[in-house]
Order: structure tokens, then sequence, then C-alpha cells
């Protein structure tokens, strides 16, 4: 273009001359003819044969010459850019495969030869074959947490029992290995838990080819908890503590990982990895997230940027404070049982001391009553609960009930301290001593403490993100966003239930459903969460119970209860549904008028012994806010619907019909 306006320049003085000799040959030619045209056509003062015709020649070839010459010009220049354009793109498609074949030969030259590995993972497959289910022949199936409306993945016992090298660091190695991995992931998920694993297969759902990688500190990839306080505890296996694969209480086996490790790919490899995939960096932590500029960096300064994240780091277990001031030597002999290390730790501790003392009478606390004392009855150890409340779970069942669980805990070979505040400890004489403000002392071995979860809101200062005052945890809207591209799922997720109000859940159900919609959402779904999340709680194979809503003992409650059968136990509802983990089944059926029983209902009052079954409502302004179904099972949409309805009921006892509870 700037040689077309430098001809220009040079050409427009001779245009000028030209078409001024034009009109003056013509103005003569008028004269000699007595008149003066009144107009005369453009086209005729260029072109008329009376005299200049030769500089009006010289004109239009001029100006014809400059058209053509810009034309050819412009045709070159257009075809030239547009080749150099291809040439560019081409480079930059061919830069990850050239990367990726040149870099194994890089640490041969400077390092020795390393060890193999033991365990290799395959490579990558199409995601189609990737999350198509894994047949066995006769092998016990190994659960996988699915979506709603995806079936269960099946993995032989061997696949998921080994570690995989690329994913799981050595507990004997002093640090973690280091890994090479992408400066850039479009899906980026802060923390390895069952939240995380569930967005990653929602994400990889409605985004076949999405790139999803997983950062956690754990040494391990994703898997489930539950079972850590649970199942884990009965097995008769005595390497359960290194194969982590346990029997359900309907016989079947199955594995904590929620995936085996061929199902996850290389975290160096995922930014080539033709059809994307789910990698997972272990043994890292992230330790400050620039919001603005979509970018983290973790504990080696390794800095990764995002298009969306995902923050799912959960909780940590709180301590007692007294435990904290008490010196090293008692916190090194004290478990905050959390993570799959944390079994591994108590497993050995229950062998090889003789005396073990529980502090914290809910959920976790006396499901590790009820298994270590079960464990007791076969060794000289001395299991011991304490709690300030009057009876177990004192804080969430109804006074009576909360006195016929202490009875059933301490049958299970566990003693009971109740109404216990402790004052101090110290450790004297190779023993702990615990002084309770009332001057009861007790001595023991070790000590777990069990006494709730504080969410991991590290992120949150330098992340600029909201933090609840009143239920901790990152304040999110109805899509679980804190910002335009962040979601926060699981434990450290305080959101706004539209029946509930603001709350904040830590359970597994939960987990599982918030990470499946922020996935969800994450690709653009934009949907709100208004599930209702369940929970259970196995005190052992023969009493269990499944809750939802607010199940506080401060509330005031009506129960309905019936005489138990062999089917009501947590053994049979397994046996039944075929999973332990009975939060998956229930997630995948709803309510739609459920048939009362037309059995009559029990009059009179309930005794102690006949708690075997039954249905407790807590109530909010005469309305039911929460359900707790004792040894009633796979009933749970049922009780969802009636606190999603929200409705005032007279007779309580005539929508405990709903739950078939009558029924033999």
């Amino acid at each position: 273009m700037l040689k077309c306006r430098t001809v220009w320049r040079t050409l427009a003085p001779l245009a000028r001359t030209s078409s001024t000799v034009c009109r003056q040959n013509a103005r003569r030619a008028g004269l000699n003819n007595g008149r003066l045209p009144a107009c005369v056509p453009a086209a005729h003062m260029s072109t008329a044969p009376a005299g200049g015709g030769r500089e009006n020649q010289l004109y239009v070839l001029l100006v014809g010459a400059t058209c053509v010459g810009g034309a050819i010009y412009a045709y070159r220049t257009v075809k030239g850019d547009s080749q150099r354009y291809q040439d560019r793109i081409d480079e930059i498609s061919s830069r990850p495969l050239k990367t990726f074949t040149e870099e194994p030969a890089t640490p041969t030259q400077s390092e020795p030869p390393a060890a193999p590995s033991p365990a290799e993972p395959s490579p990558p497959a199409p995601d189609a074959e990737i999350l198509a289910p894994i047949e066995t022949a006769d092998l016990p199936s190994v659960w996988i947490a699915s979506t709603a409306d995806e079936p269960a993945v099946e993995a032989s016992p061997q696949e998921a029992a080994e570690p995989a090298a690329a994913l799981i660091v050595e507990e004997g190695d002093a640090s973690p290995a280091s890994h090479k991995v992408s400066s850039h992931t479009p899906y980026l998920l802060i923390g390895g838990g069952t939240a995380s694993f569930a967005a990653a297969r929602s994400i990889r759902a409605r985004d076949p080819g999405a790139r999803v990688l997983i950062v956690t500190d754990e040494l391990v990839p994703p898997y489930m908890r539950p079972p850590l306080s649970k199942e884990l505890w009965f097995s008769d296996d005595p390497s359960v503590t290194e194969t982590l694969r346990f029997k359900q209480w309907n016989g079947k086996e199955r594995s904590i990982y929620f995936q085996p490790p061929s199902f996850y790919i290389n975290a160096e490899e995922l930014g080539s990895a033709e059809n994307g995939g789910v990698a997972v960096l272990t043994g890292k932590k992230v330790v400050h997230m620039d919001v603005r500029g979509n970018k983290i960096k973790l504990d080696d300064d390794t800095e990764i940027s995002y298009d969306k994240c995902l923050i799912a780091t959960g909780g940590v277990p709180r301590n007692l404070q007294v435990i904290e001031r008490a010196g090293e030597e008692v916190m090194k002999r004290t478990t905050l049982f959390r993570k799959v290390e944390d079994f591994k730790s108590l497993d050995k501790v229950s062998r090889n001391v003789k005396s073990i003392t529980i502090i914290g009478g809910g959920f976790l606390g006396s499901e590790l009553a009820c298994a270590l004392g079960r464990r007791s009855t076969e060794s000289d150890l001395e299991v011991i609960q304490m709690y300030p409340e009057k009876g177990n779970m004192g804080k969430v069942l109804p006074e009576y009930l909360s006195n016929w669980t202490t009875e059933k805990v301490k049958k299970e070979g566990v003693k009971i301290i109740s109404e216990a505040l402790v004052k101090s400890v110290v450790s004297k004489d190779d023993k702990l001593e615990i002084q309770l403000k009332d001057g009861r002392l007790v001595k023991t071995d070790h000590i777990v403490a069990a006494v709730g979860l504080e969410p991991n809101v590290d992120l949150a200062k330098s992340a600029g993100l909201e933090v609840d005052s009143d239920f901790g945890g990152f304040r999110v809207n109805a899509e679980l966003q804190a910002r335009s591209n962040i979601w926060v799922a699981g434990d450290a997720a305080c959101f706004y239930d539209i029946r509930l109000g603001r709350r904040r859940v830590e359970h597994h159900d939960h987990a599982v459903v918030s990470g499946r919609l922020a996935g969800e959402n994450m690709t653009g779904a934009n949907k709100p969460y208004w599930h209702q999340s369940m929970f259970w709680s196995d005190l052992g194979p023969d009493v269990g119970y499944e809750a939802i809503g607010i199940v506080d003992s401060s509330l005031p409650t009506v129960g309905v209860f019936a005489k138990a059968t062999a089917k009501d136990t947590p053994k049979a509802a397994t046996e039944e549904s075929g999973t332990g983990i009975r939060s998956e089944s229930e997630t995948e059926h709803t309510a739609s008028s459920p048939v009362a029983s037309s059995a009559p209902s029990p009059t009179g009052v309930q005794h102690k012994d006949e708690y075997g079954k039954g249905v407790i409502f807590y109530l909010r302004d005469k309305v039911v806010v929460g359900i707790i179904l004792w040894n009633v099972f796979n009933r749970m949409p049922i009780a969802r619907k009636i606190i999603k309805d929200g409705e005032e009921h007279a007779d309580l006892n005539e929508v405990a019909k709903l739950f078939n509870i009558h029924d033999d």
C-alpha cells in the first residue's frame, strides 16, 4: 500500500496537467465554432480529438497502469500473508509433539539410569475406553464412583491395589518426586478427595476431550474416606493396610480407590494427550492463588495457569487446645484421624499398645470406638471413649435414642466416660494422663481426637475469596461459584439451601453431588444446587442409620418406631442394594407418590428395647427439617421429598407409614 501511495503522488500532477490541457482545447474549439458549449461531458474532455490527444492517451495509460500495479501488489500481499499464517499455525501445532518425543532423551544424558518403576500406568486410551466398565472374570468387584447416568465401573483387585508409580510417591521417600507439568491446564481441580473426582468425571462426561489436572497434597490418587472408619476395621486380611481392600457387609470385596491407576494419565503427558484425560499431581500443595492472573503456585514454586478452577480442599481435623499445649511427647501419641496414613498409623498403634482413648462422641468417634472395641475382644486392648455429652451422638440423636446407642457401644467392649471435659493432658511414666475438670483421671497409651473438622480455607487470603463467619468455608452462590471462573465443592463450600438456608455439609454424599454439579457448571450447565444430601453411620454390621436435612438434638423431635426384623440391618441393606456406599444408590432415585403402609401404627410409649427400627422427625416451626431413618434403608428419596415439600403435618405417625416401617 505504501508503494501505491508513492506512485499516485508522482502521477497526480501529470493527471491534473492533462485535465487542464483538455479543458483549454475544448474551450478553443468552441470559440472557433462561434459558440461555447453549455455543458461538456467529462468523458469528452479527456478524449476529444481536437488538440491534446497525445496527452489524453498518456493520462489513460498512466491511470490504468497504476490500477493494475496496485491490484497485483494487493494480491501478492494477501497471498503471502495467508501462507505465513498457515506456516505459523503448522509450527505451533507441531510444538507439543516435538516436546513429547524429545523429552525422554534429556534425563538420560544428565542423570544416572533410574531403577524401573514398580507399576507403570498404561498409555492413555480414548475416552470411550477409559469410562467404559472394565470386565473381570471371577474377580470380586471394586466400587468406582459413578454419576447418576453412568453405571459403576469395576476393576480387578490387582489394578486397584497397585499404587501407580507415576501418581504416588513412595512413603519411604523423604521428598516427593518431581513432576514436569504443563504450565497451563484448561481445568484445574485443587484437592484430591471425593468432590474433585466427581467433578473430573462430570467434566469428562460433558467435554470428552477435556484435560483435567487434579493437584493434591496426599501421596495417593482419589479415594473414599468412609471405609477408613467403617469396613476396613472389620477386615480379616492382615495386609489390609497395604491392599486397602475390604469386604462389605454383603460379603463383596472392593478397594477404597475410585479408579485403578490405568484410568489416569501422567501429569507431564496431559498437555499432549490427543483425547484429553485426567491426571493427578500427588504430593503437591497449592500455596498461593492469583485470581486475576488465573494461576496458582505450588509449594515447589511451580506456577500453573488455568481456564477454570475448582477448590475442593476439604477440611483438616480439629484438635483440643489442651493437647496442642501439652508438648511434643503428647502430640506424638495423639492421632487426628482423616487420611489413609492415619488409618495405617492407628491400626499399627492398636496392635502395639494396651490402651486407646477416643475423645469425641460424634459420628467418627463412635464408629472408631465400635471398630476398636470389636478388636479388643480378640486382644487385651482397652478402648475408652469420652465426650462432654450424656450419651453417644448426643448432639444428633434425641436423648432416649442416644442412651440406647451408648448401651450398644458398651456391648462392643468400649468403656464409656460421659460428661467429660478435658482439663489437661500430660505424659508421665510412659503413660498419658488425662485430667478431667470434675477431678477424674484417665491413664492411657494413645489418644484419638475426633472432635470435628475445620474447613480448609488457606487459599482464601491470597485469592481474596469470602469465608463465611458463621459456618466456615468459602461462600458460594447457588451454582457453587465463588468467582466467575472459580467453583467450590465438598466440605469447604458454604452454600445456600433454598429450603434450609445457608449451610455447610461434611458428608460423602454431599461431596459426590456438589462435585458432580460443579463439574457440570464448569462446562456451562449453570445449574443450581437444590439437592438435599444425606449421610449415614454404622455401629457395626447390625445397627446403622441414614439422615438428611438438619438433625440437631436441640430441635423438637417425634420418633416412630417398630420392631426390627433380620432384614433391618446395614448388612441386609447392602445385600439388597449391592453397594456399601448407600448414598450412591439413593442419589439415582427420586420419590414419586409413595404408598403408605396399611399396617396399623403402634400406640403407647416406646420402650428402649423397641428401638429396633424407626423414623425420627426433626421439627422447626412445626415443619420437618430433618429425618433420621434408624435401621430403615433404601427410603431416602421419600425423606428427601418430605423436606422438599416443607409442609406442616398434623400427625407424623401417618407420615411414618410412608416408610413402611410396620411391614414385616
